[in-house]
């Protein structure tokens, strides 16, 4: 692990934590734009620092820590919107293992990008999340997908394309081993003047 690693890790679950104060209500969980940042995390720092990044607040919010909207405690991870906070360091680090390594360009790399965010980011968290809720709140099948997969769809497949696009516009510049400090680069020793 690098230090830059470890601070950007830092950074993408400071930032979940600020986007967790944004959200409505709207049933037993609630619509959240944190999840956007698990996208992010996994597509911009890889699959280590992804995964890093995102079960830094899971340990944190089942200690204790209120992290997500001012809430914590190991009640909110075996609660109803436990299944979707479980699942975010697994999203990222399946997003991390695919989505850098796309070398594609233009709208194919949009595309394949998109997908990927979708299936294994949205896609992946709900299908954890939604039986998750269904089995604590009690809820038929057909309730538990209505109130914990349909109704977050539309907004998270929306996430999926803004990450998509950021991460598109951030790969030019900062490819995954730029920004965690590691991959590619060589240490340049500069000879001292004599």
């Amino acid at each position: 692990m690098t230090v830059r690693g470890v601070v950007f890790s830092a950074l993408f679950a400071a930032l979940l934590v600020v986007f967790s104060f944004i959200r409505i209500d709207a049933g037993p969980v609630p619509i959240v734009l944190e999840n956007l940042i698990v996208l992010l995390a996994g597509a911009l720092l890889g699959p280590l620092y992804g995964f890093f990044s995102m079960l830094l607040i899971v340990v944190l919010v089942a200690l204790g820590v209120p992290l997500l909207g001012g809430s914590g405690g190991i009640g909110l991870i075996i609660g109803p919107s436990g299944g979707y906070v479980v699942a975010w360091p697994i999203a990222a680090l399946i997003i991390g293992l695919i989505v850098p390594r796309l070398r594609s360009k233009g709208i194919a790399a949009f595309v394949q990008g998109f997908i990927w965010i979708e299936v294994f980011g949205v896609l992946l968290v709900d299908a954890v999340g939604t039986p998750w809720l269904m089995h604590v709140a009690h809820l038929s099948l057909a309730k538990g997908l209505a109130e914990g997969f349909y109704l977050f769809l539309p907004g998270d497949t929306i996430k999926a394309l803004i990450a998509t696009g950021v991460w598109l516009a951030v790969r030019k510049i900062y490819p995954v081993s730029r920004l965690v400090g590691r991959g590619d680069h060589d240490v340049v020793e500069v000879a001292p003047r004599t």
